[in-house]
């Protein structure tokens, strides 16, 4: 790399030279991220991780990408990058927790207009953190300096993660059965799905991201949108060894109405119980501040419930326990019954 340096691409606006010391700095962070089973190391053109296939009778993978979406608008007011990463980790494990599988490993896309090293580092500490959390390795990863396409002070960010599980043990919808108990993973707040409406409510480009709201804490408005997306992957990995688990929804976009229906078979559907639902904060703010009504609340955002698992009654209690013993303080918001009507709050 020692002669790899264009003085006319430099002037174009793409300064090779900060990739790689973009990459130096971020290597300590990846090194948190390293499991038994990587082979490579950052730098090629590919990364390679060992398939550790012991206990696995008939291994399949799972595949899923996603990331970080608006949000990042209030990253970039609010000057502070270290923290989006988790979000984009988040959002791809719990997606392929939901069939039960266990995430292996992760790779990451930046694409900014200007490459500052020690941003670039901190976006990708975050995805460390998040992949640390979720027990997956980071094995690559790609930041494209595109100026002119995109500002210089602005990113975007979205990621890839795989993971693996047995055949026989894939979460089947058709598993679900009436007389279900639907238990609510309670969120750490809007996560990462909705900002574009929280952009709006708050005219987030003006407002005072400072201000301190009374049922906040000691937190801003601010940190409390920029608040990172929860990572359920080893405490529901833990449950499913334990409790007999029918189906698991990561509430995104979409809300309630959306996402919930989707671990639930045809003919079936779920009853919520409302008051059941313990709504954080920041919710009753946008909705106060936005006047938004009740359902477009539920189907927009996670209100407070990041995940959903249903469960046979005579397991919801060892559920509950098993998750709480994570980290997680599950709780019942409602059951499965026979219905065609998607999801009813009662």
């Amino acid at each position: 790399m020692k002669n790899s340096y264009s003085e006319s691409y430099k002037k174009a606006g793409v300064d090779i030279t900060a990739g790689y010391r973009s990459v130096e700095l971020m290597k300590s962070h990846i090194a948190r991220t390293v499991t038994k089973d990587v082979v490579s190391d950052i730098g090629g053109f590919g990364g390679l991780f060992s398939l550790d296939m012991t206990g696995l009778k008939d291994p399949v993978l799972v595949s899923g990408t996603d990331g970080v979406g608006t949000k990042l608008k209030l990253a970039f007011l609010m000057d502070k990058h270290d923290t989006v990463g988790i979000d984009c980790v988040a959002m791809c494990v719990n997606d392929i927790i939901c069939c039960g599988a266990r995430p292996l490993f992760f790779l990451d896309y930046i694409a900014c207009g200007r490459n500052k090293p020690e941003k670039i580092a901190s976006i990708v500490a975050g995805v460390a953190e998040g992949c640390v959390q979720s027990g997956a390795a980071l094995i690559g990863g790609e930041t494209a300096e595109m100026p002119g396409f995109y500002p210089e002070d602005e990113y975007d960010l979205a990621g890839y993660a795989t993971g693996v599980i047995d055949r026989s043990a894939i979460l089947d919808r058709n598993r679900v059965q009436a007389g279900d108990v639907i238990l609510a993973l309670p969120s750490s707040g809007v996560h990462s799905n909705g900002f574009s409406l929280v952009r709006k409510v708050f005219d987030i480009g003006r407002a005072d991201l400072s201000r301190r709201v009374p049922e906040f804490g000691n937190q801003t408005l601010g940190e409390v949108l920029l608040t990172p997306t929860r990572i359920y992957v080893k405490p529901v990995l833990e449950a499913l060894k334990k409790a007999e688990i029918h189906g698991i929804s990561h509430i995104t976009g979409g809300g309630f109405y959306e996402n919930i229906p989707r671990s639930i078979p045809e003919g079936l559907g779920a009853r919520i119980e409302k008051k059941a639902v313990r709504v954080l904060p920041v919710f009753d703010l946008i909705r106060k501040e936005g006047g938004i009504d009740e359902h477009d609340m539920f189907n927009t955002f996670n209100m407070g419930v990041g995940m959903s698992v249903i469960v046979r009654p005579e397991d919801a209690d060892t559920a509950m326990e098993v998750l709480k013993a994570g980290g997680v303080d599950a709780y019942p918001i409602g059951e499965v019954w026979k219905s065609d009507t998607g999801v009813t709050l009662c």
